[in-house]
């Protein structure tokens, strides 16, 4: 227990949990990964880079090499989680100050608050196709409503997966665990269930399997991999940047170190790679079923036939787009609203914030101003979160060693006040190691049309460039200013 905690620090949501509440095992942080990967962009994942050229063995294998990386700062990051019972907000209060922290927490909540609004369409979406199937979908036309552009079927399918998440989200963290939980043996069971359908009706999974890499000598981008790879390396990176930032807000309900190393290990690599493996599977089956390639999961359910298999494979959509919004885009900005006002906002408070946000920004609507472009935007994130990580591994192994002082971090007066509550330090390390990818950015973006090829090149790397630079400049700065000692 803390002896005296500031009021304006904590509530019952972000105090420091004590060993006895620790309860999840390394299944329940297997589980929690698999509920999280198991989505339509994890499926989609290797389309792209077969686009570019790879084979399906190089696409695969690159999405495994890029999660076997993020798992590293995964792991780290949930190391003061498991060790002293903190959520991430509370933990950026060491590196960032106690005020400054709003600084990295704020920003990984803006993100979450956007993807959560977008997998929430994705997932009434799928309850629209599944009611198309039951009632047939000349059913569910009519006219777009007035300012929003859909028509009432889809606004109350948007509506209702929106309540079945804030129905869950209102019971706390631990329905979110169950949900995980149960969830995770039947998307595994589903996602080989449907490789087995296009394995079978293809009579083995197609021409794509044993298409050569356009890398290869004599194709037709011959001699160019490295110039795909790396990019594609760092996205798939980037795809859990976000997490690997406030892993922790999972990871202090783990019983041990072992329990939380062993579930990330578990869940995220293995999982990640089978079900890239999937999407390219079942789409390599889909030329010969199709004569087309099929990524989409939901454009091939409607043409698979068969009310009762489109019925449990929409259902089985349905869940995983649940099971993933949940844990990756509630958790997090539920506990920075706590952390920004924790007398007045509670965890159940700051999911239901989280949850109104994604609903007035209109999904929809995003997704079809901006197409491929808000993508580009969520990609170049990682541009911002890896400085963030950088920043925050650094102090807790390089500059504290793993010792925090947990009175400390409730206190308005402490180790991590700084000056005035922020530590200038962290934000110019993260200022400057945000720099220079924002060249490449602005030009992957379309905003800037001529761009120096360094910058470019430098982008390619974003989330390595800023994560490394950030933590050498913090290490440094701690150092020459002794701000860890005050």
């Amino acid at each position: 227990m803390l002896k005296s905690p500031d009021p304006s620090l904590i509530n019952d949501d972000i105090r420091p949990l004590a060993p006895e509440e620790r309860t999840w095992g390394a299944g329940s942080m297997a589980s929690l990964w698999v509920g999280m990967v198991v989505c339509v962009p994890t499926y989609m994942l290797a389309a792209g880079l077969i686009e570019q050229g790879m084979s399906w063995w190089q696409a695969v294998l690159t999405v495994l090499l890029g999660n076997l990386l993020v798992l590293v700062p995964m792991i780290l990051n949930g190391h003061p989680g498991a060790e002293y019972g903190v959520p991430f907000p509370v933990l950026a209060r060491a590196s960032w100050g106690i005020r400054g922290a709003h600084i990295p927490s704020v920003l990984r909540a803006l993100v979450a608050c956007g993807w959560f609004g977008i997998q929430t369409w994705l997932g009434g979406a799928a309850i629209y196709q599944l009611l198309g199937v039951l009632l047939g979908a000349e059913a569910l036309g009519g006219a777009p409503l007035p300012a929003l552009d859909i028509n009432a079927w889809q606004l109350g399918c948007f509506l209702g997966f929106w309540l079945l998440q804030v129905g869950i989200v209102y019971k706390g963290v631990e329905s979110i665990r169950l949900l995980e939980l149960y969830s995770a043996p039947f998307l595994i069971l589903m996602g080989l269930a449907l490789l087995g359908w296009a394995y079978v009706r293809a009579d083995g999974f197609g021409e794509m399997l044993s298409a050569p890499s356009q890398f290869a000598p004599g194709g037709p981008k011959e001699g160019r991999f490295w110039e795909v790879f790396f990019p594609s390396l760092t996205a798939m990176v980037g795809f859990w940047a976000t997490l690997s930032l406030n892993i922790p807000d999972f990871t202090r309900y783990a019983r041990s170190q072992r329990d939380q190393v062993l579930g990330q290990a578990l869940g995220l690599p293995t999982t990640m790679t089978l079900f890239a493996f999937i999407g390219v599977a079942v789409t390599s089956a889909t030329v010969t079923l199709f004569g087309e390639a099929i990524w989409d999961p939901t454009v091939l359910l409607g043409k698979m036939g068969g009310g009762l298999a489109v019925g449990v494979s929409l259902f089985a959509l349905t869940i995983a787009t649940l099971s993933t919004n949940i844990a990756a885009n509630v958790v997090s900005p539920a506990n920075v609203f706590i952390n920004l006002s924790p007398q007045r906002v509670t965890f159940t408070q700051g999911a239901m914030i989280t949850a109104v946000i994604g609903l007035v920004i209109c999904p929809w609507k995003l997704m079809e101003s901006t197409g491929g472009y808000i993508f580009t935007w969520l990609i170049g994130y990682s541009a911002l979160l890896g400085p963030i990580g950088g920043v925050m591994i650094a102090d807790y192994f390089i500059v504290r060693r793993t010792r925090l002082d947990l009175e400390g971090l409730y206190r308005e007066q402490g180790p991590y006040t700084f000056s005035g509550g922020v530590n200038w330090v962290a934000v110019g390390a993260f200022v400057v190691a945000v720099a220079p990818n924002v060249p490449g950015f602005l030009s992957a973006a379309g905003v800037l049309t001529e761009v120096a090829g360094v910058w470019k090149t430098l982008y390619t790397y974003a989330w390595f460039v800023g994560f490394g630079l950030a933590a050498a400049l913090y290490a440094l700065g701690m150092r020459l200013t002794g701000a860890a000692a005050r």
